[in-house]
């Protein structure tokens, strides 16, 4: 029987990535669903002409919004695949986190009001239009100045608006920035490319990150390392790895070469991270990438590199800190460890319970409530503006499996503590195990 998910589409078959995971690793993942026909949602009644059909079934329009969508039935607890846990995580009052929800994905999707799942593109534009404005701002305020004292608030905000544009070209690959794909591809390019990121290489291992979350070897980004793997890494890339600030500067090194134990560039069309059929899509951004790239090396010979530096360079780096930061924290260094899955212990809503809510502070508003990510995991077509609310709405199905975030102060700096104990405790899972938890090494940890 073939698998499938409610999209903008329709019910749609899975991508092949999703049960046919490239990096060698296979799951029994399918069993972990039960399936049957469900009325589209009634945010979905606006069919983008991508996904019209054709005599012969969808047309093959290309469509690059990336459409990454829920299962459409998740089974009951009672269908759900226990596993003796000898590594186990209870609470105290105890709950057990990696244990089977009494409730399934539609229960949660129930929850949340009909308009959480509309997407205004103008809205969405209005957004970008004030983040360039800001970024520009910023840079033509720096210049104006030209002050040792203001340069460093310079680098911080700069760096933090790029994330910030990060975020939306993040929701442009999606689907959640509009439904003309079109449209999202375009923006995705501009957004992306300005801050160097190759916008459908990332699109598409990104995909595999959300259709793969909590899973030990088919989640793309920050996934656990198996004890094997992690016993036969170097040293050096051990300390590298789980040493501040060198895991906060990692992003670049992963588009080129991914994380350890898996191989492939979001840079080369023949990368085992894409379809044949993506070919096109991968040169198309790589093209983007490259043409940005050359544009601060032609003005560092008209501003001077040591101008493009306090300009773009080191707010890039900013930025990439950012990214790590959040995407890290999302996924790591709750104060009771979370579970991860492999086989037929995981399901897509268990996988994505363990995702983390984090706060901000001031910086929600300006990173687009990205912190908000429980609810953006399960039902990632949400777009941005709405994901407080749809939280909100879902906490009462969630129940204990929904993590209440620590409130912030204007800055979070509270996070710092989280990042560095999680660094520190959180190094491998075991080879072997269906349902299982961070272990650490103690001589890395005494280093």
């Amino acid at each position: 029987m073939a698998s499938w998910v409610l999209s903008e589409c329709g019910i749609r078959p899975l991508p092949r990535i999703y049960t046919t995971p490239r990096n060698g690793f296979t799951s029994n993942n399918v069993s972990a669903f039960k399936f049957r026909p469900q009325p589209l949602h009634p945010s979905n009644h606006s069919v983008p002409s991508s996904c019209r059909k054709s005599p012969n079934g969808f047309s093959k329009t290309r469509n690059w919004a990336l459409n990454v969508s829920a299962p459409l039935i998740i089974q009951s607890p009672s269908g759900e695949h226990e596993t003796n846990n000898t590594q186990g995580s209870m609470e105290g009052d105890g709950f057990d986190p990696g244990a089977a929800p009494p409730f399934n994905l539609a229960d949660v999707r129930a929850a949340i009001p009909k308009h959480c799942w509309v997407k205004d593109p103008w809205k969405s534009m209005s957004y970008v239009v004030r983040d360039v404005i800001v970024v520009f701002g910023l840079a033509a305020a720096a210049s104006y100045l030209n002050n040792w004292l203001v340069w460093p608030l310079y680098w911080f905000a700069q760096g933090t608006m790029f994330w910030a544009l990060f975020v939306l070209g993040h929701d442009c690959g999606h689907g959640s920035f509009s439904n003309n794909p079109n449209l999202n591809s375009v923006m995705g390019h501009l957004l992306h490319s300005s801050i160097l990121v190759p916008y459908h290489g990332w699109r598409i291992s990104h995909r595999t990150h959300h259709q793969n979350h909590g899973h030990v070897e088919n989640d793309e980004s920050w996934h656990p390392l198996s004890e094997n793997i992690y016993k036969n890494l170097d040293r050096v890339t051990r300390i590298l790895r789980f040493t501040l600030p060198f895991p906060m500067l990692a992003y670049p090194v992963y588009l080129w070469s991914r994380s350890p134990g898996k191989t492939g560039s979001h840079f080369h069309p023949d990368s085992d991270l894409f379809l044949p059929k993506e070919r096109k899509d991968i040169i198309t951004s790589t093209v983007c990438w490259t043409a940005m790239a050359g544009l601060p090396v032609y003005l560092n010979f008209v501003m001077g590199p040591v101008q493009m530096l306090k300009l773009y360079g080191i707010p890039y780096w900013i930025f990439v800190m950012w990214l790590d930061f959040v995407t890290y924290l999302h996924h790591h260094g709750h104060e009771e460890k979370l579970p991860w899955y492999r086989g037929e212990g995981w399901s897509y809503l268990r996988g994505g319970l363990t995702t983390l809510d984090r706060d901000y502070g001031w910086i929600n508003n300006i990173h687009h409530d990205i912190g908000t990510h429980v609810i953006h995991h399960l039902f990632p077509q949400i777009p941005h503006y709405h994901l407080i609310e749809a939280t909100e709405a879902a906490k009462p199905v969630l129940g204990k499996y929904y993590k209440e975030p620590k409130k912030s102060g204007p800055l979070p700096f509270h996070l710092l503590g989280s990042l560095i104990r999680s660094l520190r405790q959180d190094h491998f899972v075991s080879d072997t195990g269906d349902v299982v938890y961070y272990q650490t090494d103690s001589k890395l940890k005494g280093e």
